[in-house]
């Protein structure tokens, strides 16, 4: 476990020992009650329409919230939320929403995205999307891949129903798909193209940052073996290159990053973005330079992605 720890503190991807330990060290975040601060669909941008109040935080929130899992029966740790500085007025503006799932093993911790938001926010007015930091792996740290499967779970159904249930009933978000993202990193990365491909209606945008090529790449055998019953066909249809083929998707943005350095993972993030375009979505690849596979991947893909997502979600010029 020490060695783990310090594995972990170096990379950066873990900043606390909780967060080694996957224990729960957030507070409960209180939830915003939409005001009059606009953001309607259909309306001015936000961020023409949005003014800030006087006395609005200089930074966002983070903490976390219990999702119940009443259509999934998912057992799930709290989800990682952050609200933006917008969000804690009075008077909070209706917001963009992002769904983010982190790799595996790892916690659903909201630090990471917040900061790089609260960065974003302070050069827009206080303006950044609400986000809810599932948990798709659950307290065992399995890698679930994100499908409704007899050896892990409801997975698909707790993110697709519970936790965007959840948004939609709770966080005052914005309801055009095109107000919503799903972002993953690495195992969550994978997660994130797998369910932006399945449900367009539903997420108008996709943020894959070092993300394998398809579920359970690191171990396809084992996979095949105990998740799918041995049934090819079906763990094919599971793998995002193969559910884009023959779609066109009309208005989805997809950003695909990947460390420079992260011999694994470019040759993935090259494929499936290869195939998202093809696919007709609107596509970034981008590889960070000088990372590998660990913390500055996960930043610099952050970065990178709101620098194109916060034009798409009104939120700047």
């Amino acid at each position: 476990m020490v060695a783990g720890i310090g594995i972990n503190a170096d990379a950066g991807i873990d900043r606390t020992l909780g967060a080694v330990l996957g224990l729960d060290t957030g507070e409960t975040v209180k939830l915003p009650v939409p005001g009059q601060g606009g953001g309607q669909e259909g309306a001015v941008p936000l961020w023409q329409s949005w003014k800030p109040p006087a006395g609005m935080p200089a930074a966002g929130e983070q903490g976390t919230h219990d999702i119940p899992n009443s259509h999934s029966g998912f057992i799930a740790r709290p989800a990682g939320i952050y609200l933006p500085p917008a969000a804690r007025t009075a008077k909070p503006p209706i917001l963009p929403l992002v769904i983010m799932l982190m790799g595996q093993p790892g916690d659903p911790t909201p630090q990471f995205i917040g900061g790089v938001l609260d960065t974003y926010a302070a050069a827009n007015q206080g303006l950044a999307p609400i986000v809810v930091v599932a948990d798709q792996i659950g307290p065992d740290q399995n890698d679930t891949l994100c499908v409704d499967s007899k050896k892990y779970g409801k997975v698909e159904s707790y993110i697709m129903k519970d936790v965007v249930g959840f948004a939609r009933d709770n966080l005052g978000v914005l309801q055009d798909p095109k107000s919503w993202t799903i972002a993953g990193y690495s195992n969550g990365g994978q997660c994130a193209i797998s369910l932006g491909a399945k449900y367009p209606d539903v997420f108008g945008n996709i943020l894959d940052i070092s993300g394998e090529e398809f579920p359970g790449a690191e171990d396809s055998s084992g996979n095949l073996a105990q998740v799918f019953n041995g049934d090819q066909a079906a763990y094919d249809a599971q793998k995002p290159i193969n559910i884009m083929a023959g779609k066109h998707f009309r208005d989805t943005t997809a950003i695909f990053t990947v460390g420079a350095l992260d011999a694994i993972y470019v040759p993935a993030a090259q494929t499936v973005s290869a195939a998202a375009q093809a696919a007709g979505m609107a596509t970034t690849y981008y590889e960070v330079p000088n990372a590998g596979h660990l913390g500055a991947a996960l930043t610099g893909g952050l970065e990178k992605g709101f620098e194109i997502l916060y034009p798409r979600l009104d939120l700047s010029r």
